[in-house]
């Protein structure tokens, strides 16, 4: 089912891969951001102080279909990333760009020169309040936007529980709506819906599922179904009131919104699911970043409803953070890609998936 077209060594550690999906002109370029620790020299990495430095890179990628070549475009020094989207182009004269959230609490955006194949960075925000200043700034761990036509609004969780909601204009400029303490511990997730405009779900270390009403700043409920920590969310772009959620119980879960007293249907996929990515043109193969085993990929049912486990790729040997479907088929087979990353191994993939039905 899966064939490894390209592997690379990415030198830090890798944790986000984001594919562009602007047009079939960009379908080729992705990103890859990753998180180092920064240690003494000889100190082992699982003793290295949670105060050190933090530093990243973003890469800047291009995956010929056609020969199956990677190309490394540019590699951005940063702080240590834990997430990024592709933001789509305002219009047709303008470009993607795309959004990081890093381990400084910051929101950084680059604006992909599609001409030049290069990001070049245009603004950065910090989430930390000017009264919090004096503190050390939280880890901004997961960020999600929706695009209203005129704004894009962007919603970051961060490692203290609290969320941010920012719209980011036309013209560059970044503006805080409002920032909120939700959860106990860190807030791991946060999505919103991709049905409702009013709706952003966000997912924390406590354990709990929560959904946040945006026009009266009030939570609109609450869920407990989770055994562990909420890592993941996926708001299903296809199916109207279905929301899937990973977890560190390692269970992927399936809800109607409408009804969150139980789930719609359950699948155990072992060591912890830290991502979720449906397949642009086949949103019900789902890939599922599960941490301590491997990549999966998922089939969604709606009529079962069920869930069920079509494949795992098992290539990388360390912590399975990052995946992302490409958006385009392969022309001959109608094979589909995927590009994944792992964390201590610090390695890189691009790989064909064949789909047996």
């Amino acid at each position: 089912m899966f064939t490894t077209l390209y592997s690379e060594d990415t030198e830090y550690s890798a944790d986000s891969v984001e594919w562009l999906t602007q047009d079939d002109e960009t379908s080729g370029f992705f990103a890859c951001g990753t998180y180092q620790l920064v240690q003494e020299e000889g100190e082992p990495a699982a003793e290295a102080s949670p105060k050190r430095p933090r530093k990243g890179r973003v890469y800047l990628y291009h995956f010929e279909e056609a020969n199956g070549c990677l190309e490394r475009l540019q590699c951005i020094e940063t702080s240590a990333i834990l997430d990024m989207k592709w933001l789509p182009a305002w219009n047709n004269e303008c470009n993607p760009h795309l959004a990081t959230v890093n381990s400084l609490g910051q929101l950084e955006i680059y604006e992909f020169l599609s001409d030049e194949k290069k990001l070049q960075r245009r603004t950065c925000f910090c989430l930390a309040e000017e009264q919090e200043s004096q503190e050390e700034a939280p880890l901004a761990l997961a960020l999600d936007w929706r695009h209203d036509g005129q704004h894009i609004q962007l919603a970051i969780s961060d490692s203290k529980g609290g969320l941010s909601l920012l719209n980011y204009s036309p013209q560059g400029e970044i503006i805080r709506e409002r920032s909120w303490l939700s959860h106990g511990f860190e807030a791991w997730t946060c999505a919103f819906d991709r049905w409702s405009p009013h709706l952003l779900y966000s997912g924390g270390d406590d354990m709990l599922l929560m959904a946040h009403d945006l026009r009266t700043e009030q939570r609109a409920w609450t869920n407990r179904a989770h055994m562990a920590g909420v890592t993941c969310l996926l708001s299903h772009p296809r199916h109207k009131n279905h929301l899937l959620t990973g977890s560190y119980d390692e269970q992927l879960r399936l809800f109607d919104t409408r009804s969150m007293k139980r789930t719609l249907a359950q699948l155990d996929l072992s060591g912890g699911i830290w991502r979720l990515k449906p397949h642009p043109a086949q949103p019900d193969l789902i890939l599922a970043a599960c941490m301590y085993t491997n990549f999966s990929v998922v089939e969604l049912d709606v009529a079962a409803p069920g869930l069920s486990l079509l494949g795992a790729y098992e290539e990388h040997e360390s912590i399975c953070y990052g995946a992302d479907w490409a958006p385009f088929r392969n022309k001959d087979d109608a094979s589909l890609t995927m590009a994944t990353c792992s964390f201590y191994d610090h390695k890189l993939c691009v790989s064909r998936v064949e789909i047996s039905k």
